[in-house]
């Protein structure tokens, strides 16, 4: 008897062929693009050429706008020699399957974006109106927002990474400005001997506050934290391990705290909506004049009276003879050590929604990634936003429900 083709003939007889696995795929290229950011400010990009030569390894498409990546010291030859199409119109960066960029997309850029195609970028919801999210929706958009992204564990990676990045940066913004090269107070960050060392006010004690801490108390500052969750203050304490002062808000504690700092940073999140104010006016002109206050969360909408937004152009302005600085995207300023944060994160998630077909297979598999999905195929789908710009909305799990 002849043997099968599915057997082979061995020392022992026939053994039988191990079949080979079906591998699901999908019918053509997921096709990625990075448009240049428009904004001056922004000087990050989502993926860095490595991350692009492992996703062309992959059979993926990534097409980059000329110029993309020059702010974060990445030029078109890296990207070009990792295997990325290099384009030179922002139209055919945005005429991809998923457009992966920093800052939202203006409306020009939207009108040029492919209809039902997925954004993922930061909301910056502050900034934000009624129209932007109209139009999204009248080119079918499916909007996944960097604030509202989810990880596999509950976390949200992008807002964490980039909180890591503002912590640790903000205590070094600080001491620029208390230098007298900046007309600050002349004190240098920390102390040395026989000087008193440098007073630092932490209001907040999520991951910019444990960042800024960290950094302040490796360059030998005396730190204060405040926040009303007495659980977070247990667990900076604990993250940090070492015995800080940490105290709840309140008017008396924390204007006398900041009496004596010569750095104030305001570092609360908000948690539903906009921020509460927690520092008046009156505590702000009771600093000591030349001191530094860093509102982190001026993007949410400060948590400090006097604060308003400010550029990189233009960090910082003075009110009451204290310097302020409200600039939104702290990352920006290490744009390269930011980007390779980003492209961390979604490396991994560009793969797996290439290896299932797409975005929506993406929100259908998911769940940790439908949390980020702000708008799907022509409907808001987020409750908060329905809320604060007067728009209905659907229920996201729904909509899903409804392809059965």
């Amino acid at each position: 008897m002849m043997p099968s083709e599915l057997s082979e003939v061995t020392a022992v007889g026939l053994i039988p062929k191990e079949a080979p696995a079906q591998v699901r795929k999908s019918d053509k290229s997921l096709i990625v693009g990075l448009p240049k950011e428009a904004s001056s400010q922004e000087n990050r990009i989502c993926l860095t050429p490595e991350a692009i030569g492992l996703l062309s390894n992959n059979g993926i498409n990534v097409v980059v706008e000329a110029g993309a990546g020059l702010q974060a010291k990445f030029t078109d030859q890296d990207y070009s020699d990792a295997g990325a199409k290099i384009v030179y119109t922002i139209k055919e960066a945005l005429d991809a399957d998923v457009v992966l960029k920093v800052d939202p997309p203006t409306q020009a850029e939207m009108d040029m974006m492919r209809t039902g195609s997925c954004l993922i970028s930061a909301l910056q919801l502050g900034s934000q109106n009624q129209e932007f999210i109209q139009k999204l929706n009248e080119k079918k958009i499916t909007a996944v927002a960097f604030e509202y992204l989810e990880d596999k564990v509950g976390g949200m990676p992008v807002v964490r990474a980039m909180s890591e990045i503002a912590g640790s940066t903000v205590m070094l913004i600080a001491a620029e400005y208390l230098s007298s090269v900046n007309d600050g107070k002349g004190l240098i960050m920390g102390g040395v001997t026989g000087v008193p060392p440098t007073q630092v006010v932490i209001i907040g004690a999520g991951t910019v506050a444990e960042y800024a801490a960290r950094t302040a108390l490796g360059l030998g500052a005396n730190i204060k934290i405040f926040d009303n969750h007495i659980y977070k203050l247990r667990r900076i304490k604990h993250l940090i391990g070492q015995q800080i002062y940490t105290s709840t808000i309140d008017n008396f504690s924390l204007s006398q705290a900041m009496s004596e700092a010569d750095v104030v940073i305001g570092a609360l999140r908000a948690e539903k909506g906009r921020n509460k104010i927690v520092v008046s006016e009156e505590m702000v002109a009771n600093m000591m004049h030349g001191s530094i206050l860093i509102d982190v969360s001026i993007d949410q909408g400060g948590c400090i009276e006097t604060a308003r937004m400010t550029s990189h152009a233009e960090p910082v302005f003075m009110v009451h003879d204290i310097i302020h600085y409200c600039v939104p995207n702290i990352p920006s300023r290490v744009a390269r050590t930011a980007s390779y944060s980003l492209s961390n994160i979604f490396t991994p998630i560009i793969l797996q929604m290439a290896d299932l077909g797409g975005a929506e297979e993406m929100i259908f598999n998911y769940k940790w990634f439908l949390r980020g999905v702000y708008t799907y195929r022509g409907s808001l789908t987020n409750a908060y936003l329905a809320r604060k710009f007067g728009l209905t909305h659907k229920e996201l799990q729904l909509l899903l429900a409804a392809r059965y």
